[in-house]
């Protein structure tokens, strides 16, 4: 990863990276940017990365503004479990913004499911997630399905794309 001035970004190649500190219930916000990409670079090769909450459930950062790719793997998705309910981006090089309020799951003391997890996201201040409960892990292939576990990290996904991040704050809920 590389620091600016005023941001940061991942390089092909990196790791992912995560915050040293665990969390459950969050409000977070997170601003992101691609760069403008050749136009040979299609569907879930343009600027591909994820925000990881308790470093299990993915919210997809991809430029799929004019970029056709499958619907559960588009921005604003809850990657591989629901379609945003509109594509609210803005065009590349453009700076785009989340702000996602996750409640973590609850699990009874046998360590079977109480509550999902739940999302909330709003994407360049458009609602595009609305309260949903998480099937389970991101998995990106197969079925999700829960664990118990405790508070998790929060992690941006390297996935061999540039993605530049600024402006990340977050508060326990």
């Amino acid at each position: 990863w590389t620091v600016g001035k005023d941001e940061f970004f991942v390089a092909p190649k990196a790791a992912s990276i995560r915050t040293k500190e665990k969390f459950g219930d969050v409000q977070l916000h997170v601003e992101w940017m691609i760069p403008v990409l050749p136009a040979n670079r299609k569907g879930q090769d343009r600027g591909n990365s994820g925000i990881f909450l308790q470093g299990l459930y993915e919210v997809q950062v991809l430029d799929t503004l004019d970029n056709p790719t499958y619907v559960n793997g588009q921005a604003g998705s809850i990657y591989k479990q629901y379609a945003p309910l509109v594509n609210a981006q803005k065009p590349a090089p453009a700076w785009q913004s989340y702000d996602i309020v996750y409640t973590a799951p609850r699990f009874y003391g046998d360590g079977s499911l109480a509550e999902p997890a739940r999302m909330t996201i709003f994407l360049n201040g458009v609602l595009v997630q609305h309260n949903v409960p998480l099937l389970g892990p991101t998995e990106y292939r197969g079925i999700p399905v829960y664990k118990a576990h405790g508070d998790g990290v929060i992690m941006l996904q390297q996935h061999n794309n540039e993605v530049h991040y600024r402006n990340l704050w977050l508060r326990k809920l």
